[in-house]
């Protein structure tokens, strides 16, 4: 299996480190790679690191934007 670069990834949600992971989960279950960032200080230390971050290769980018929107749609329906 080949190793992403992340070095170009793209920021596509910001959040708690609860609801990062489930962003992480719906983007996974769709095959579409991610990281989180600043996830083990979050957990670890929630007063330091209050806010995570998701993200994409660039490639994968407007993939990711449109499940996260879809499932905000279907959050406040």
């Amino acid at each position: 299996m080949k190793e992403e670069d992340y070095s170009k990834s793209i920021e596509v949600f910001s959040g708690s480190p609860w609801e990062a992971e489930i962003i992480k989960g719906l983007l996974e279950s769709n095959n579409i790679r991610c990281v989180i960032k600043d996830g083990i200080m979050g957990t670890l230390a929630p007063y330091i690191a209050p806010s995570v971050s998701v993200l994409v290769i660039e490639e994968e980018y407007e993939a990711a934007t449109e499940l996260i929107r879809n499932r905000a749609e279907k959050d406040s329906d």
